[in-house]
């Protein structure tokens, strides 16, 4: 019997493998109870750049909120014969029942700092593992991108065309989604304007003009058909010998003794900056100054900002492949890592030891904050602290590098704020989950706090994440207990 991916599909299991086995074998030594803490976080931003872009919660509270197995899931788990009996109908009865924390969406975010926080017993935790970092890791990385082309584009409108060169329907449906919280205008991907809101736009094709005899009709019966809102594809054959030109007779012919104007024409190919600068000089000349130009041909924030450099006249870009994919740094390495575990009622800290400093996990139940400059509201440094601390905003607060630790800066004159907020509690979802439109104009508001330096493309100014004193002391007790357990290197 054939198998239908897309009405029968149970999202609970998109899991690696491994947590199954693990979660049997928690069961089996009668651990399910253990009560743990895992952090999601990622250890670089993509593309070298200065800061990232959460996203991806909403659907983290629909996968969590609807997470469960089906009769058709266990037998398929039962035919596999490594699972026990008892354990295959804890999960038949399974639900969430821990705690989530999460930064809101359009949370700029940086290194380290745990964009999740869950707090569970230890078989219910592991389960979320796989399909937290697909959700979290898709959507922060699409959005990341697509603030940067965004900035690069310099209040121009951004497009979103990539659906047709995203990895999957599914990438093309959510990445559209987190396009629009990285600040991209629109999107050519209906489903989304449909299931999200995020306004869906399109005008032709080169097959539209392809099917006609010749261009001039083409774009004739275009314009008959969409007078209100007519943006011609000039670049079929010719865009300066025969698309500008046709556009032009269609806006004189045919829209303007409707009282119509043509809204704009597109390229798409060629040297973007050199048509679009030629193609204004002619609308204008005709007499349509206000006819826009859009812009598209695999572009990126780099190809943007080279482009706009050289004095294009363009109005409009459409951004597709490079942005639905990432093209320049495709995965976004998010991970999620115990931290720490309950014993007696108390939280016990827990570490990652590697060769790679950068691998170094920071153990325990934690909290990021973020200290804003009164005087500026820009954000001046993001503190990881242990959760049960508090930090004083009212008097001057000492930051130093977690790992050059006599790099001190003291701040004040600074508002302090928690990122993450409760999302679920004992299983329940206690979070209200925003409209996307909030979501992006928060992102928007947010980013603005960042300094300048830090949003370069290229060689960004390295932003202030530091320990609380507190915690750089937990984490560096675990690291010298730790290497007091190692075998002597001395072979004398």
């Amino acid at each position: 019997m054939k198998f239908n991916i897309n009405s029968e599909r149970n999202l609970s299991m998109l899991m690696d493998f491994y947590e199954l086995t693990m979660g049997n074998g928690y069961f089996e030594n009668d651990l399910k109870d253990k009560v743990v803490y895992f952090d999601l976080f990622f250890r670089k931003n993509p593309d070298g750049a200065g800061f990232s872009i959460a996203a991806g919660l909403e659907q983290l509270v629909e996968f969590v909120s609807d997470l469960h197995f089906d009769q058709k899931d266990i037998e398929y788990l039962r035919s596999k014969k490594l699972f026990s009996e008892e354990f295959l109908q804890y999960l038949l009865d399974f639900r969430f029942t821990g705690d989530i924390y999460a930064v809101p969406e359009g949370t700029p975010m940086f290194p380290n700092e745990a964009l999740v926080t869950v707090r569970g017993k230890i078989i219910e935790a592991q389960l979320l593992e796989t399909m937290l970092l697909v959700t979290i890791n898709h959507q922060s990385l699409i959005a990341t991108k697509a603030n940067r082309v965004v900035r690069a584009s310099q209040g121009r409108t951004l497009m979103e065309f990539g659906a047709r060169r995203s990895h999957s329907y599914d990438a093309a449906i959510y990445g559209a989604r987190a396009a629009y919280i990285g600040g991209a205008d629109s999107t050519a991907t209906t489903i989304a304007d449909e299931l999200f809101g995020v306004p869906a736009v399109g005008t032709m094709a080169h097959s539209w003009v392809q099917l006609f005899d010749d261009e001039y009709e083409a774009f004739k019966t275009y314009a008959k058909t969409y007078p209100d809102t007519c943006t011609l594809l000039v670049d079929t054959y010719d865009v300066l010998g025969s698309g500008v030109p046709n556009a032009i007779r269609v806006a004189r012919e045919v829209l303007e003794p409707a009282g119509h104007r043509l809204k704009g024409i597109r390229l798409d190919s060629g040297d973007l900056a050199y048509f679009s600068k030629e193609s204004r000089k002619l609308l204008d000349e005709a007499g349509l100054a206000d006819c826009r130009i859009v812009a598209s041909s695999s572009l990126d924030e780099y190809i943007i900002t080279d482009i706009i450099g050289q004095g294009a006249k363009i109005d409009i870009f459409g951004v597709g492949e490079r942005l639905i994919t990432s093209k320049s740094d495709p995965v976004f390495g998010g991970v999620y890592k115990l931290v720490a575990v309950e014993e007696g009622g108390e939280v016990i800290p827990r570490i990652k030891i590697s060769e790679n400093p950068e691998k170094i996990t920071n153990p325990g139940y934690k909290m990021p904050w973020r200290l804003y400059s009164r005087k500026t509201g820009r954000a001046l440094a993001d503190i990881i602290a242990l959760a049960d601390e508090e930090i004083d905003d009212t008097k001057p607060y000492v930051i130093f590098d977690p790992v050059y630790t006599w790099k001190k800066k003291e701040i004040e004159d600074f508002k302090a704020r928690k990122l993450q907020v409760p999302v679920f509690l004992n299983g329940e979802c206690v979070y209200r989950l925003p409209d996307l439109k909030e979501i992006r104009e928060y992102c928007r508001q947010q980013v603005d706090t960042i300094w300048d330096e830090t949003k370069r493309f290229v060689n960004p100014q390295k932003y202030y994440v530091d320990l609380s004193g507190k915690l750089w002391s937990v984490k560096n007790d675990l690291i010298e207990k730790h290497k007091s357990k190692e075998p002597s290197q001395d072979q004398s």
